[in-house]
Protein backbone atom coordinates (compact mmCIF):
# COMPACT_ATOMS: atom_id res chain seq x y z
CA UNK A 1 0.00 0.00 0.00
CA UNK A 2 1.09 3.25 -1.05
CA UNK A 3 1.80 6.09 1.26
CA UNK A 4 -0.21 9.43 1.36
CA UNK A 5 1.81 12.25 -0.05
CA UNK A 6 2.18 15.18 2.76
CA UNK A 7 0.07 17.48 -0.11
CA UNK A 8 -2.41 14.33 -0.58
CA UNK A 9 -3.04 14.40 3.86
CA UNK A 10 -3.43 18.43 3.70
CA UNK A 11 -6.39 17.80 1.34
CA UNK A 12 -8.10 15.20 3.07
CA UNK A 13 -7.63 17.33 6.42
CA UNK A 14 -9.02 19.73 4.86
CA UNK A 15 -12.06 17.71 3.70
CA UNK A 16 -12.51 16.20 6.83
CA UNK A 17 -12.80 19.79 8.56
CA UNK A 18 -15.35 21.29 5.92
CA UNK A 19 -17.60 18.31 6.30
CA UNK A 20 -17.17 18.56 10.30
CA UNK A 21 -17.91 21.98 9.99
CA UNK A 22 -21.28 21.70 8.70
CA UNK A 23 -24.00 22.32 10.92
CA UNK A 24 -26.46 19.77 12.19
CA UNK A 25 -30.12 20.33 10.18
CA UNK A 26 -32.39 21.95 13.11
CA UNK A 27 -34.75 19.50 14.61
CA UNK A 28 -38.50 20.14 13.42
CA UNK A 29 -41.45 19.80 16.18
CA UNK A 30 -44.69 19.74 15.29
CA UNK A 31 -46.53 21.14 18.51
CA UNK A 32 -50.37 20.58 20.06
CA UNK A 33 -52.52 23.01 19.20
CA UNK A 34 -55.60 25.02 20.63
CA UNK A 35 -57.06 26.50 17.19
CA UNK A 36 -58.17 25.24 13.84
CA UNK A 37 -58.39 27.94 12.26
CA UNK A 38 -55.25 29.66 9.79
CA UNK A 39 -52.45 31.62 12.65
CA UNK A 40 -51.57 34.34 10.40
CA UNK A 41 -49.12 36.04 12.82
CA UNK A 42 -46.82 34.47 15.73
CA UNK A 43 -44.56 36.37 18.02
CA UNK A 44 -41.94 34.86 20.36
CA UNK A 45 -41.49 37.43 24.24
CA UNK A 46 -38.56 34.78 24.95
CA UNK A 47 -38.25 31.30 25.03
CA UNK A 48 -40.91 30.07 26.87
CA UNK A 49 -44.01 32.62 25.79
CA UNK A 50 -45.04 32.74 22.84
CA UNK A 51 -48.45 34.58 21.19
CA UNK A 52 -50.21 33.40 17.57
CA UNK A 53 -53.32 34.75 16.45
CA UNK A 54 -55.42 34.24 13.42
CA UNK A 55 -58.40 33.86 11.79
CA UNK A 56 -62.21 33.26 12.99
CA UNK A 57 -61.24 35.46 16.19
CA UNK A 58 -57.96 32.74 17.04
CA UNK A 59 -55.51 33.83 19.82
CA UNK A 60 -53.62 30.98 21.49
CA UNK A 61 -50.54 31.26 24.08
CA UNK A 62 -48.17 29.10 25.08
CA UNK A 63 -46.17 29.92 28.86
CA UNK A 64 -43.72 26.20 28.05
CA UNK A 65 -42.07 26.86 24.91
CA UNK A 66 -44.65 25.42 23.00
CA UNK A 67 -45.34 22.15 24.59
CA UNK A 68 -48.82 23.45 25.32
CA UNK A 69 -51.16 26.15 24.19
CA UNK A 70 -54.46 27.78 25.72
CA UNK A 71 -57.35 29.28 23.17
CA UNK A 72 -57.82 32.51 24.58
CA UNK A 73 -61.38 34.55 24.46
CA UNK A 74 -61.24 37.53 22.29
CA UNK A 75 -63.69 40.33 21.52
CA UNK A 76 -66.22 40.25 18.20
CA UNK A 77 -66.46 36.69 18.78
CA UNK A 78 -65.49 34.59 15.56
CA UNK A 79 -65.91 37.19 13.27
CA UNK A 80 -62.42 38.94 13.21
CA UNK A 81 -59.14 37.70 11.60
CA UNK A 82 -56.41 39.04 14.00
CA UNK A 83 -53.59 39.49 11.17
CA UNK A 84 -51.23 40.67 13.77
CA UNK A 85 -49.77 40.64 17.03
CA UNK A 86 -46.81 42.06 19.58
CA UNK A 87 -46.54 40.89 23.03
CA UNK A 88 -44.24 42.14 25.83
CA UNK A 89 -44.93 39.11 27.89
CA UNK A 90 -47.31 36.28 29.36
CA UNK A 91 -50.13 39.06 30.65
CA UNK A 92 -49.50 41.88 27.67
CA UNK A 93 -50.31 42.11 24.27
CA UNK A 94 -51.70 43.81 21.34
CA UNK A 95 -53.88 42.43 18.69
CA UNK A 96 -55.02 43.89 15.36
CA UNK A 97 -57.69 42.34 13.59
CA UNK A 98 -57.56 43.45 9.37
CA UNK A 99 -60.17 44.12 6.91
CA UNK A 100 -62.09 46.85 5.58
CA UNK A 101 -63.57 49.36 7.48
CA UNK A 102 -64.41 49.02 11.12
CA UNK A 103 -62.93 45.66 10.50
CA UNK A 104 -59.64 47.16 10.94
CA UNK A 105 -59.26 46.88 14.97
CA UNK A 106 -56.28 47.42 17.86
CA UNK A 107 -56.95 45.58 21.31
CA UNK A 108 -55.09 45.41 23.65
CA UNK A 109 -54.77 42.89 27.18
CA UNK A 110 -53.11 43.47 30.61
CA UNK A 111 -53.96 40.02 32.09
CA UNK A 112 -53.55 37.16 29.89
CA UNK A 113 -56.29 38.00 27.43
CA UNK A 114 -58.94 37.60 30.32
CA UNK A 115 -59.77 40.72 28.82
CA UNK A 116 -59.07 43.15 26.01
CA UNK A 117 -59.72 47.02 25.30
CA UNK A 118 -60.77 48.47 22.05
CA UNK A 119 -57.87 51.04 21.46
CA UNK A 120 -58.75 51.61 17.35
CA UNK A 121 -61.81 51.53 15.55
CA UNK A 122 -60.95 52.21 11.96
CA UNK A 123 -63.68 54.67 10.73
CA UNK A 124 -62.04 55.14 7.40
CA UNK A 125 -64.58 52.81 5.15
CA UNK A 126 -61.38 52.89 2.30
CA UNK A 127 -58.59 51.69 4.82
CA UNK A 128 -57.88 48.31 5.57
CA UNK A 129 -54.96 47.79 8.36
CA UNK A 130 -52.46 44.93 7.48
CA UNK A 131 -49.62 45.14 10.27
CA UNK A 132 -48.00 46.64 13.64
CA UNK A 133 -44.93 46.74 15.06
CA UNK A 134 -43.78 48.00 18.76
CA UNK A 135 -40.49 49.61 19.19
CA UNK A 136 -40.48 49.59 23.02
CA UNK A 137 -43.52 48.64 25.11
CA UNK A 138 -44.98 52.24 24.98
CA UNK A 139 -44.27 53.25 21.11
CA UNK A 140 -45.78 51.49 18.00
CA UNK A 141 -46.38 52.01 14.76
CA UNK A 142 -49.51 50.82 12.30
CA UNK A 143 -49.62 50.70 8.44
CA UNK A 144 -52.83 50.46 6.57
CA UNK A 145 -53.87 50.32 2.71
CA UNK A 146 -54.09 53.57 1.31
CA UNK A 147 -57.37 55.35 1.08
CA UNK A 148 -58.00 57.98 -1.56
CA UNK A 149 -54.53 60.28 -2.67
CA UNK A 150 -52.99 59.48 1.18
CA UNK A 151 -50.70 56.89 2.67
CA UNK A 152 -52.17 55.68 5.96
CA UNK A 153 -49.73 55.15 8.85
CA UNK A 154 -50.56 55.60 12.91
CA UNK A 155 -48.36 55.86 15.67
CA UNK A 156 -48.52 55.50 19.30
CA UNK A 157 -46.55 56.71 22.64
CA UNK A 158 -48.42 55.53 25.41
CA UNK A 159 -49.09 52.04 24.81
CA UNK A 160 -52.20 52.50 22.29
CA UNK A 161 -54.37 54.53 24.24
CA UNK A 162 -54.50 56.93 21.41
CA UNK A 163 -53.59 56.17 17.62
CA UNK A 164 -52.54 59.34 16.22
CA UNK A 165 -52.92 59.22 12.10
CA UNK A 166 -49.67 60.78 10.83
CA UNK A 167 -50.35 64.08 8.62
CA UNK A 168 -50.36 63.71 4.60
CA UNK A 169 -46.99 65.89 4.85
CA UNK A 170 -45.34 63.55 7.22
CA UNK A 171 -45.55 60.26 5.16
CA UNK A 172 -44.71 59.11 1.56
CA UNK A 173 -47.32 59.47 -1.22
CA UNK A 174 -49.11 56.80 -2.18
CA UNK A 175 -48.43 55.10 -5.40
CA UNK A 176 -52.05 54.43 -7.05
CA UNK A 177 -54.02 51.34 -4.94
CA UNK A 178 -50.44 50.67 -2.71
CA UNK A 179 -51.40 48.62 -0.07
CA UNK A 180 -49.57 46.17 1.70
CA UNK A 181 -50.33 42.09 2.06
CA UNK A 182 -51.34 41.78 6.07
CA UNK A 183 -50.08 37.72 5.19
CA UNK A 184 -47.97 37.75 7.93
CA UNK A 185 -47.82 40.79 10.43
CA UNK A 186 -44.51 41.31 9.02
CA UNK A 187 -44.78 43.84 6.70
CA UNK A 188 -44.27 46.15 9.79
CA UNK A 189 -41.01 45.43 11.72
CA UNK A 190 -38.61 47.13 13.84
CA UNK A 191 -34.58 47.27 13.06
CA UNK A 192 -34.31 49.35 16.63
CA UNK A 193 -35.74 50.94 18.85
CA UNK A 194 -36.14 54.18 16.82
CA UNK A 195 -35.64 52.37 13.14
CA UNK A 196 -39.39 51.65 11.32
CA UNK A 197 -39.39 49.34 8.23
CA UNK A 198 -42.27 49.22 6.54
CA UNK A 199 -42.61 46.79 3.12
CA UNK A 200 -45.77 47.41 0.77
CA UNK A 201 -47.18 44.49 -1.47
CA UNK A 202 -48.81 45.98 -4.48
CA UNK A 203 -47.77 47.82 -7.03
CA UNK A 204 -44.55 48.53 -6.43
CA UNK A 205 -43.27 46.79 -3.68
CA UNK A 206 -41.70 49.57 -1.97
CA UNK A 207 -39.75 49.74 1.89
CA UNK A 208 -40.73 53.17 4.09
CA UNK A 209 -38.25 53.56 6.42
CA UNK A 210 -38.16 55.63 9.60
CA UNK A 211 -35.51 56.90 11.84
CA UNK A 212 -37.03 58.37 14.61
CA UNK A 213 -39.95 56.24 15.24
CA UNK A 214 -42.09 56.31 12.90
CA UNK A 215 -42.73 60.07 13.01
CA UNK A 216 -41.22 61.02 9.57
CA UNK A 217 -40.66 58.40 6.52
CA UNK A 218 -38.68 58.16 3.73
CA UNK A 219 -39.34 55.65 0.80
CA UNK A 220 -36.78 53.23 -1.63
CA UNK A 221 -37.84 51.39 -4.67
CA UNK A 222 -36.71 47.61 -4.62
CA UNK A 223 -35.63 44.90 -7.04
CA UNK A 224 -38.71 42.49 -5.97
CA UNK A 225 -41.50 40.63 -7.82
CA UNK A 226 -44.05 43.48 -8.09
CA UNK A 227 -48.00 43.61 -10.05
CA UNK A 228 -51.24 44.42 -9.34
CA UNK A 229 -51.49 41.44 -6.78
CA UNK A 230 -47.43 41.03 -5.92
CA UNK A 231 -44.77 42.89 -3.90
CA UNK A 232 -43.64 42.52 -0.63
CA UNK A 233 -44.74 40.59 2.02
CA UNK A 234 -42.59 40.27 5.12
CA UNK A 235 -39.49 41.62 6.62
CA UNK A 236 -37.01 41.11 9.57
CA UNK A 237 -34.13 42.98 10.58
CA UNK A 238 -31.14 41.85 12.76
CA UNK A 239 -30.70 45.47 13.39
CA UNK A 240 -30.99 48.89 11.68
CA UNK A 241 -28.91 47.96 8.68
CA UNK A 242 -28.86 44.46 8.18
CA UNK A 243 -32.31 42.90 6.80
CA UNK A 244 -33.97 39.78 4.79
CA UNK A 245 -37.23 40.38 2.70
CA UNK A 246 -39.49 38.08 0.99
CA UNK A 247 -42.27 38.91 -1.49
CA UNK A 248 -44.73 36.83 -3.47
CA UNK A 249 -47.87 37.25 -5.74
CA UNK A 250 -50.88 36.14 -3.85
CA UNK A 251 -53.01 35.99 -7.07
CA UNK A 252 -51.00 32.85 -7.11
CA UNK A 253 -51.00 31.65 -3.83
CA UNK A 254 -50.04 28.10 -4.36
CA UNK A 255 -48.33 28.43 -7.67
CA UNK A 256 -46.04 31.14 -7.62
CA UNK A 257 -42.89 30.74 -9.41
CA UNK A 258 -41.11 34.54 -9.31
CA UNK A 259 -37.51 34.65 -8.51
CA UNK A 260 -37.32 38.20 -7.39
CA UNK A 261 -39.33 37.01 -4.04
CA UNK A 262 -35.79 37.21 -1.61
CA UNK A 263 -33.10 39.57 -0.61
CA UNK A 264 -30.78 41.02 1.69
CA UNK A 265 -30.28 44.38 2.55
CA UNK A 266 -26.65 45.71 4.55
CA UNK A 267 -27.49 49.39 4.24
CA UNK A 268 -31.34 50.29 5.66
CA UNK A 269 -32.94 48.96 2.60
CA UNK A 270 -30.88 51.25 -0.11
CA UNK A 271 -29.88 48.15 -1.91
CA UNK A 272 -30.91 44.80 -2.35
CA UNK A 273 -29.16 41.50 -3.29
CA UNK A 274 -31.42 39.36 -4.94
CA UNK A 275 -31.10 35.31 -3.37
CA UNK A 276 -32.58 32.44 -4.84
CA UNK A 277 -36.42 31.44 -4.15
CA UNK A 278 -36.89 28.25 -1.64
CA UNK A 279 -37.87 25.18 -3.51
CA UNK A 280 -41.34 25.02 -3.35
CA UNK A 281 -44.05 27.17 -5.89
CA UNK A 282 -45.61 29.25 -3.92
CA UNK A 283 -46.03 33.09 -2.78
CA UNK A 284 -43.92 34.17 0.44
CA UNK A 285 -45.88 35.33 3.71
CA UNK A 286 -42.91 35.86 5.98
CA UNK A 287 -39.63 35.64 7.45
CA UNK A 288 -37.48 36.01 10.08
CA UNK A 289 -33.48 36.15 10.70
CA UNK A 290 -32.85 33.35 13.47
CA UNK A 291 -30.08 35.27 15.84
CA UNK A 292 -28.68 32.96 18.08
CA UNK A 293 -28.29 30.71 14.59
CA UNK A 294 -25.72 32.37 12.99
CA UNK A 295 -25.39 36.01 10.78
CA UNK A 296 -26.65 33.94 7.62
CA UNK A 297 -29.62 31.95 9.72
CA UNK A 298 -33.37 32.56 8.75
CA UNK A 299 -36.70 31.02 8.22
CA UNK A 300 -39.44 31.56 5.17
CA UNK A 301 -42.77 30.68 5.25
CA UNK A 302 -45.14 30.62 2.55
CA UNK A 303 -48.12 28.69 0.84
CA UNK A 304 -45.94 26.42 -0.48
CA UNK A 305 -44.72 25.80 2.97
CA UNK A 306 -41.85 26.86 5.16
CA UNK A 307 -37.79 27.06 4.82
CA UNK A 308 -34.67 27.77 6.28
CA UNK A 309 -31.38 28.61 5.17
CA UNK A 310 -28.00 28.61 6.96
CA UNK A 311 -26.45 30.96 4.54
CA UNK A 312 -28.25 34.19 3.42
CA UNK A 313 -30.53 32.69 1.16
CA UNK A 314 -28.19 31.13 -1.22
CA UNK A 315 -29.78 27.50 -0.50
CA UNK A 316 -32.46 26.50 0.85
CA UNK A 317 -34.39 23.26 2.63
CA UNK A 318 -37.78 22.00 3.61
CA UNK A 319 -39.39 22.19 6.67
CA UNK A 320 -42.85 21.75 6.10
CA UNK A 321 -44.81 21.48 2.64
CA UNK A 322 -47.90 23.04 4.90
CA UNK A 323 -49.37 26.22 4.22
CA UNK A 324 -47.33 28.49 7.05
CA UNK A 325 -47.84 31.90 8.00
CA UNK A 326 -47.04 33.09 11.26
CA UNK A 327 -43.06 33.23 12.09
CA UNK A 328 -41.18 34.55 14.99
CA UNK A 329 -37.51 33.53 16.69
CA UNK A 330 -35.76 34.00 20.03
CA UNK A 331 -32.43 32.84 19.82
CA UNK A 332 -32.05 29.27 18.40
CA UNK A 333 -35.41 28.85 18.23
CA UNK A 334 -38.09 29.45 16.24
CA UNK A 335 -42.20 29.18 15.86
CA UNK A 336 -44.65 28.72 13.08
CA UNK A 337 -48.39 29.30 12.83
CA UNK A 338 -50.02 27.72 9.79
CA UNK A 339 -53.56 26.81 8.60
CA UNK A 340 -55.81 24.69 10.27
CA UNK A 341 -54.43 25.90 13.28
CA UNK A 342 -50.70 24.15 13.28
CA UNK A 343 -48.14 25.35 14.79
CA UNK A 344 -43.93 23.89 14.75
CA UNK A 345 -41.16 24.99 16.74
CA UNK A 346 -37.72 24.57 15.10
CA UNK A 347 -34.68 23.93 17.71
CA UNK A 348 -30.97 25.38 15.46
Amino acid sequence: MSTPSRGSLLVLCAVAAVGRAQPPAPRVTELPSAASALLQAVHAVNAQVVWASGHKGTVVRSRDGGRSWERLETPAGDSLEFRDIHAVHADTAWILSAGSGPKSRIYRTTNGGATWRLQFLNADTAAFYDCFSFGSSTTGVAYGDASPQRTNILRTEDAGRTWKLLAPTAVPAPLPGEGAFAASGLCVVHGDANTVYIATGSPGARIFRSRDGGRRWTTENTPFARGISAGLSGLSFADAQRGIAVAGDMSRLRTDSAQSVVGITTDSGRTWSMRSRPPRPGALAGVTWVPGAGPGAAVAVGFGGAFYTLDEGRSWTTITTDVTTGVSAVGRQVWIGGANGKLWRVDF
